[in-house]
């Protein structure tokens, strides 16, 4: 597979441009030919498909001065998007895409106004307190554990998730997100996550499963999205 060689002004890529895909393996960086597909997309692909749309519009619709603040406030924040080495930022139009997209996950779909970014609050998510099914549904008990300082109702858990057999696994293509029904409190809680109709979402009934899951916070105040990380557990109906 062939390997980008680094050049000026160019040092490094990810993403898509043109008809190549550049993507990173072992700390270096690949090329591969962009895929095509005929697939339209499923209604929630189609829907987040809108909203990223819609925020698009909405960053074109700034003033200039409103966008400068933008890319004021995004100095020094760290893309969310590989290398992971601490040097790559972000500009002020991906720091308000990303807010837009964090306050219509909440349900608030609004235009943000610039913020400064302030780090996360630290957490962890040490595993799952219970998994319950009810019917077509899951119910999943998450344990969550955060500062005793943070303010509490800001920070809401973002889920994405995939379900497969018992050992399966991860597809990121079948990933989904789920957020949890209520914000976070300090200190040491349960967030409850409601995955409704889970059994056509990926399309199998058994009688375990194992669960891959990325999370991640959403900030209330201002729509930001952290870094997520990752987990896997198994659990049996």
């Amino acid at each position: 597979m062939p390997r980008f060689i680094p050049t000026i002004p160019f040092d490094d890529c990810f993403g898509s441009v043109g008809d190549l895909t550049f993507f990173h393996r072992d700390g270096k960086c690949f090329y591969k030919a962009r895929s095509q597909s005929s697939f339209a997309g499923t209604m929630l692909q189609m829907d987040h498909q809108s909203v990223h749309l819609r925020a698009i519009a909405a960053w074109q619709g700034l003033t200039q001065e409103i966008q400068e603040e933008w890319n004021a406030n995004a100095v020094g924040v760290v893309s969310h998007r590989p290398p992971f080495d601490g040097k790559s930022g972000i500009s002020g139009y991906n720091l308000f895409v990303s807010a837009y997209h964090g306050f219509a996950t909440l349900g608030d779909e609004h235009v943000p106004s610039p913020a400064p970014w302030t780090n996360f609050p630290v957490f962890a998510v040490p595993g799952v307190d219970s998994v319950s099914a009810f019917g077509d549904d899951l119910l999943i008990n998450f344990k969550v554990m955060m500062e005793e300082t943070v303010e509490a109702g800001r920070y809401w858990l973002l889920t994405k998730l995939h379900l497969t057999k018992p050992g399966g696994g991860k597809d990121d293509g079948k990933l989904r997100n789920f957020l949890a029904s209520s914000a976070c409190h300090p200190g040491e809680s349960i967030v409850q996550v409601e995955v409704l109709d889970y059994l056509n979402i990926w399309d199998t009934e058994l009688s375990a499963y194992t669960v891959h899951c990325r999370y991640l916070l959403i900030d209330g105040n201002t729509g930001y999205r952290g870094q997520y990380r990752q987990m896997s557990f198994d659990f049996s109906i």
